[in-house]
């Protein structure tokens, strides 16, 4: 298999504690891959080993079939990244930010920052310093300067923070975009499952500083189905009440007030009137789909499995 990134066991604590604990990670060359976890999982650590801003303590980063060492600068040249909260010059103009930016990556070519701004939508900048930005402004230049360079491999935590919904879908298509047109390989990290599901091609769940899963988003489709989510007062009346009047017996109670019925054969209408008819309390009731949210808190329980 021709990965872009290759993971061995990757392990890294602070001061005592374990925050990366043995994780394998495969990402495969041209693909997008998305890094999902809980708040303090580890994705930000990972991607700081990856590029070489923190060393780990036991582990092989393996990154275009070369083993990553603590000298190894080198192939960051072929990387653009953004991690965590993206810092700038605050008291330039951002077009000088990324003037910098080209002077020290040694890439000279003037028109790309033009075409860069263009790309992530940030108008009418010229003469207003980075300090005068918005959090959107400068997550948007943050993107500018991880794409800058044109880099074969685009390692990105987070980067849809503080953008509002038109720029979501302005990223994401950007995004999609580069991987498509370009062929580049993308890393990213997002809190928002929705928009990963609907650019990655593989998934990586990590929680506790270990990878639970890495699957291939076709196969997570795959397992995708419709079912119909009831919400009730009472949930074992309500259990009871499907079983016996109705015949319902694949029916999984996923909390207090709510039952999700996987029976393909169920009906919404008569779910309901049966449910009238003995009075029970009905808060809602419709069909709905799984997604990859469903799949990562499904995995985040121990219930990930694919077969």
């Amino acid at each position: 298999m021709d990965y872009t990134i290759e993971l061995r066991d990757l392990r890294k604590s602070y001061k005592g504690k374990v925050v990366v604990d043995g994780v394998n990670i495969h990402v495969k060359k041209g693909e997008i891959y998305g890094f999902v976890g809980p708040n303090g999982a580890g994705k930000s650590t990972v991607m700081k080993m990856l590029l070489n801003l923190t060393c780990p303590d036991s582990g092989d980063i393996i990154i275009w079939g070369q083993k990553i060492e603590e000298g190894s600068f080198e192939c960051l040249k072929r990387i653009g990244s953004m991690i965590e909260s993206p810092y700038f010059y605050d008291k330039i103009t951002g077009r000088q930010n990324l003037e910098l930016h080209c002077e020290y990556m040694g890439y000279h070519n003037q028109e790309r920052i033009d075409e860069v701004l263009r790309l992530v939508d940030l108008r009418d900048i010229e003469g207003k310093t980075v300090s005068h930005y918005s959090m959107g402004m400068k997550q948007r230049l943050a993107i500018a300067r991880a794409i800058l360079t044109r880099p074969e491999l685009l390692i990105l935590d987070e980067p849809i923070n503080a953008l509002d919904p038109e720029g979501i879908r302005e990223m994401r298509m950007l995004f999609k975009r580069i991987n498509q047109e370009c062929g580049t390989t993308i890393l990213i990290s997002s809190h928002i499952l929705s928009e990963v599901e609907q650019i990655a091609d593989t998934i990586g769940i990590i929680r506790g500083g270990r990878l639970l899963q890495e699957t291939a988003m076709s196969q997570i489709h795959k397992r995708q189905t419709e079912y119909i989510e009831l919400a009730v007062e009472d949930t074992s009346r309500a259990g009871c009440l499907l079983e016996e009047k109705l015949g319902i017996r694949d029916v999984r109670i996923v909390s207090e007030n709510v039952i999700e019925i996987y029976d393909p054969a169920a009906s919404v209408n008569e779910i309901a009137a049966a449910l009238v008819q003995e009075q029970a309390v009905i808060l809602g009731i419709g069909r709905k789909r799984n997604s990859l949210e469903d799949y990562f808190f499904r995995t985040l329980k121990g219930e990930g499995e694919l077969a």
